[in-house]
């Protein structure tokens, strides 16, 4: 069975992380096809969204431990993180489409990482959010120490990492760390109108918007201001644009392709 399934209809691509047995733990053959995988969603012009989730009781727990622990398959954490975490978490804030994070059960260590590191994340009121890494002697990887403190602050954040709070979805939505709860019965409703949604915008502004969050990081304000102006220059030339407009003026809903 493979690791990670892909499914494209409709303009949304959902990738399904697919080794429930484990929690969805990541081994280094289902690290490498998602890094393909998403590489794909990315050169796809039928994609226009990208909907992340798991299969099962868990979104992800993090690393397969048994892997590490091995002497026969072992990476080694060097190889685990420059080739593995690092290149799922870059991708994931690269691609210009729109990455939605289903957190459909228990997000832990790498798995919470690579979760909060989607463009827009829900999850279901049974879901949990754990920085395990100090409890078992680690420290956050997957750029959680980067995105935790601009999500939640630098005190909360820190606290989470150290202590390894279980953080419910109830929680994780009140304090800004995730977009919105969904009620279980109601989860896979709500996210299909949600990449539904999302995939029927102008894809290319929201691949700039994207970008310019991505370097909100970053810049100070009169860069910021710049890259602006340059990016809302070129989103006033694409076609979503004059339909957006024409749309408006003609009281009628915009019928966007993504260009």
């Amino acid at each position: 069975m493979s690791s990670i399934l892909l499914k494209i209809e409709n303009q949304i691509a959902t990738i399904t992380l697919n080794r429930p047995e484990v929690f969805n733990s990541f081994n280094r053959e289902m690290a490498l096809r998602l890094q393909s995988i998403l590489d794909d969603c990315e050169n796809n012009a039928d994609v226009r969204a990208i909907v992340l989730t798991g299969n099962g009781k868990a979104f992800c727990a993090g690393q397969d431990l048994k892997e590490v622990t091995s002497p026969d398959s072992n990476p080694g954490f060097k190889k685990i993180l420059e080739e593995h975490y690092n290149p799922i978490i870059t991708r994931i804030r690269n691609i210009k489409k729109p990455i939605i994070g289903a957190i459909n059960g228990v997000a832990a260590g790498a798995g919470a990482n690579i979760a909060l590191a989607c463009d827009v994340v829900v999850a279901h009121e049974k879901v949990s959010f754990i920085q395990a890494f100090s409890l078992i002697g680690l420290i956050p990887d997957s750029a959680g120490t980067y995105f935790l403190p601009r999500l939640i602050g630098f005190q909360k954040a820190q606290a989470l990492a150290m202590l390894g709070d279980k953080i419910s979805a109830g929680e994780a939505e009140k304090m800004g760390m995730i977009y919105k709860m969904i009620p279980l019965e109601n989860f896979d409703e709500e996210v299909n109108k949600l990449a539904v949604k999302l995939a029927n915008m102008p894809t290319k502004a929201l691949g700039m918007i994207k970008e310019l969050f991505n370097k909100s990081m970053t810049n100070d304000l009169e860069s910021q201001l710049a890259l602006e102006s340059k990016l809302q220059i070129e989103a006033a030339q694409s076609e979503d644009y004059k339909e957006g407009v024409a749309a408006f003026i003609e009281k009628r809903k915009p019928n966007f392709k993504g260009n």
